[in-house]
Formats: C-alpha cells, structure tokens, sequence
C-alpha cells in the first residue's frame, strides 16, 4: 500500500511590536517539522493585511500593538461578522489585561501567556490548525478567578456575566458537566478525551451541546460559567 503522502506544514503568522519576541517564536515554531512562520508584523494594520493575503493557518497576535490593537485586529480577523474566519490565539504578558474579555468575544480561540514556553505555543498551534482550543491553565484560572471575584461583579462585561441553572436551556448532563469541569482548568480536548477515556469525537460532541445549552461563544465562556456556578476547582 503507498503511504499517504506527509500534511502540509502548518503555516503561521506572528504579530508583535518587539523584535526579540517575533524572533525568538519564529526560531522555535520553524524548528518543528509541522510548523513554518509565512509572515510577520509589528503592529496589528500590518497584522491584519498580511493574514488577509496570506491566508495563514493560525495567527499568533499580541494584546498590545501600535496602530491597531491585537483586540481590534482579532475582532477584524476572526470576529462573528467575518465571512472566512481565521484561527486567531492571544500570546499576552496577560497581568490581568481588560482587553483579554473583549478578545473572548472577538473570536480568538487560544490564550498563551508569553512565559509559557515554546512547547506549550507549539501545542496551542496544532490545536488551533485542529479546530481545537488551547488556553493556558495558569491563564484561565487567573482569568476566571479575576472575573468570578466579588469586587469584579460591577466591571465584568456582559459577554461574561453569569448564567444561572434556572436559566440553562436545558439542563447538562453529568458526563457533560464533567467536560466542562475540565474546560475550566484550561484542559484541551485531547486531554479531556484521555482523561475520561473517551474519543475526541465524544468530546467536542459533549462540547457543541454544552455551548448550545449555555449559548457560549468558546470554550472560555464555558469555563467562565463553570466558575461562577461552583463546577470547577483549581487543581492543587
């Protein structure tokens, strides 16, 4: 039997004002055999262009930019008026950033700290070219504990505010809320998957009808809920 011939490499693009920061990922994520950087831009105008004729993959998109914000710039590239939306994950020094809330409704699909480490922007990579999700636990427990404080109640924006049992359109089941439980401490579906011994079809089964329960845009929106309603604890 002939081989099936090798996937295309994964094609990226990285947006960020510092030239250290787009180098050292470039460095990195061409080094992996399923991986190659097509482009780069030092602020998001360029950003945006460039993903627009490119068509890249994924796009990596700091938070803060000149010209145009990495939020604007996800909003325009991956946003819920965009015809062809692109795969768009977050890389921010995060620091509790306000900007992070606006980027879950913007549409981007991963969240990365930039101290997270090459391994783990290689995996939110993949997952993003896989139609997967990959948000840092340390980020999404920082986030979902900022959001579901006390004194955050008043500036939370609305995209996050909670949703209560009583107004779930329906209720989830067990093996559903064990997947968003798992969604909360930023796991990714494979890792769902192996730790409930499940197939991964199971899992983004389990996760279509808990967005459509919940009327959540992503999987963060998700998590969010799990916390402001007692279903997710950080692991230790």
């Amino acid at each position: 039997m002939t081989p099936a011939p090798p996937s295309p490499p994964i094609r990226v693009l990285i947006a960020d004002d510092q030239d250290m920061v787009r180098t050292g990922f470039r460095f990195f994520l061409d080094a992996q055999p399923d991986i190659t950087v097509v482009a780069e831009a030092a602020d998001g105008e360029e950003a945006v262009a460039l993903a627009r004729r490119e068509r890249p993959d994924v796009c990596l998109l700091d938070i803060r930019m000149p010209k145009l914000d990495g939020l604007e710039a996800t909003r325009l590239l991956a946003g819920p008026g965009v015809a062809d939306p692109m795969r768009v994950v977050v890389v921010t020094t995060f620091d509790l950033d306000e900007y992070v809330f606006g980027a879950l409704r913007g549409g981007a699909c991963g969240f990365l700290l930039k101290d997270s480490g090459p391994t783990l922007l290689a995996e939110a990579v993949r997952a993003a070219a896989a139609g997967d999700s990959l948000v840092s636990p340390s980020v999404t427990v920082r986030l979902l504990q900022h959001i579901t404080a006390p004194q955050a109640t008043k500036s939370r924006p609305a995209a996050l505010a909670p949703v209560s049992a009583a107004t779930l359109r329906e209720p989830l089941t067990e093996r559903e809320l064990d997947v968003v439980r798992l969604v909360a401490l930023g796991h990714t579906n494979a890792e769902i998957a192996a730790s409930l011994f499940v197939s991964l079809s199971t899992v983004k089964t389990h996760l279509s009808s808990v967005q459509l329960k919940l009327a959540a845009r992503n999987r963060v929106e998700i998590a969010a809920w799990a916390w402001q309603n007692g279903h997710a604890r950080p692991e230790a």
